[in-house]
């Protein structure tokens, strides 16, 4: 006889309140449409009865723009009077938080309707029923995140970021020099900590390099067979870093464009995809030879154009594009090729896969893997082909051709037929209302440089 799973979870809360008996609170996590992660603080004596009932939180917390306020244009605010769903846990995602002065723990939750089945409007339902198409077709999928983030001062100067003092040397770094191992040195003590801090909380984190602008580093995790799970560590790592980084008496900014005459933070993804036997479909000697590869690589291309938004969904995510930072501007392909929007390492046979190259670290992850596993599943059921793949210098040979602007990148989102067919048309409409509604009040606002370009001179 199988054991009920609120069993099995309230099993999960003893056995770690038994192994921390110190902790006095559990912070109760949800990431919104933005990433931005959002919840409840409970004492630890709350904790079984959040296992047993779950928490109440409004419908609109997916509603909320990047400030934090609800756009009502969504629907999901006044108009249905900013009701509660329930949140559950997720099992497997408590766990300590190593940087709090008191004692913390925290659990991630995922919000349903009060009749029990999952909340639509939820990153990580949208991501979920995106995956349920691979396991009808017997597939699993393995994925891992490269996150980029710059570590800054808690001091900016008018209001613009500036790389913090080194603890080594006490000045501030100026180098460019990617996996320059001497950089690393600088801010060694928070980097370490970094690694320990996700080991602790059980994430996957296996290596970080130093990237190639002054204090900007990219932390690797390692894949998993479960593309929910790869986003959740890509979520709570960046929650990790900014708190371990803080301890430090340092910043971090996971902008996609923090400077302007630097390289912009990005958010690479492996994919493999695994038959019924465990074996990568993937897998190959010569990648051009593998029709489920090229047919993935195909779906991807094609849909590159209407998932921008999710990859790059904010204003300041297109000014990280440029030859010149290795962020393409084109639905291309090539193999071990860092130019193209789709890089296929090939070191060894059973290990090749495919590495999405577009978006920025400001993407939610569940939504960038959503539209990234949509077309994969488009290109896989349709056999899409997907032309040649690209040698050489990618920028010379293809034109600019994604959409390098929200308002177009809405738009293609909008109108796509086949995207719609893997993501909720509901959820697009209200994550599109969000969006435009930044959007407008970006639009509205005058910028620093307007005053100094027209002020005096028209």
């Amino acid at each position: 006889m199988s054991v009920p799973p609120r069993v099995v979870q309230l099993n999960e809360a003893n056995a770690f309140l038994k192994k921390h008996p110190e902790v006095l609170f559990v912070d109760l996590l949800i990431a919104d449409m933005n990433g931005v992660v959002r919840g409840k603080r409970i004492e630890r004596a709350s904790l079984h009865k959040v296992y047993e009932r779950g928490i109440n939180l409004p419908a609109s917390l997916f509603a909320l723009d990047i400030n934090g306020s609800t756009v009502e244009s969504t629907g999901l605010g006044l108009d249905i009077g900013d009701a509660d769903r329930v949140c559950f846990p997720i099992p497997n995602t408590l766990c300590y938080e190593p940087w709090q002065k008191r004692p913390t723990a925290q659990l991630l939750m995922t919000m349903h309707e009060m009749e029990g089945q999952p909340f639509f409007a939820d990153p990580r339902e949208v991501l979920r029923q995106v995956v349920e198409k691979f396991d009808e077709l017997g597939l699993t999928i393995c994925a891992a995140f490269e996150l980029e983030f710059y570590l800054i001062d808690q001091a900016n100067v008018n209001g613009r970021p500036q790389p913090p003092l080194s603890p080594l040397s006490g000045k501030r770094p100026h180098s460019t020099q990617v996996y320059l191992i001497d950089d690393l040195d600088e801010y060694a003590e928070c980097l370490q900590d970094i690694l320990e801090g996700a080991k602790e909380q059980g994430i996957p984190a296996d290596a970080i390099v130093k990237e190639s602008a002054p204090a900007q580093f990219e932390v690797n995790l390692h894949h998993v067979a479960d593309p929910i799970k790869a986003c959740d560590y890509a979520l709570l790592l960046k929650r990790l870093v900014k708190n371990i980084a803080y301890d430090h008496e340092m910043d971090t900014t996971f902008m996609a464009k923090p400077y302007p005459n630097q390289a912009g933070n990005g958010l690479h993804v492996h994919i493999s995809i695994l038959d019924k036997q465990g074996n990568n479909i993937f897998a190959c000697e010569e990648p051009e030879q593998n029709d489920a590869l090229r047919y993935a690589i195909g779906g991807v291309l094609e849909t590159m154009p209407a998932s921008m938004a999710f990859l790059c969904p904010n204003v300041n995510s297109y000014r990280r594009f440029g030859a010149q930072y290795y962020v393409p501007n084109s639905p291309s392909w090539g193999i071990d090729n860092r130019t193209v929007a789709l890089r296929v390492p090939n070191d060894t046979a059973d290990a090749v896969r495919i590495e999405h190259r577009v978006a920025g670290a400001d993407a939610n992850p569940y939504l960038l893997l959503s539209a990234v596993l949509a077309g994969i599943h488009h290109g896989l059921t349709n056999k899409i082909e997907p032309g040649a793949p690209i040698e050489g210098n990618s920028y010379e040979q293809n034109e600019q051709s994604l959409p390098n602007n929200l308002r177009d990148a809405l738009r293609e989102l909008d109108d796509s037929e086949i995207l719609a067919r893997y993501i909720d048309p509901k959820y697009i409409d209200i994550f599109v209302a969000c969006k435009e509604s930044e959007l407008a009040e970006f639009e509205n606002s005058i910028s620093d440089l307007e005053y100094n370009w027209y002020l005096h001179t028209v």
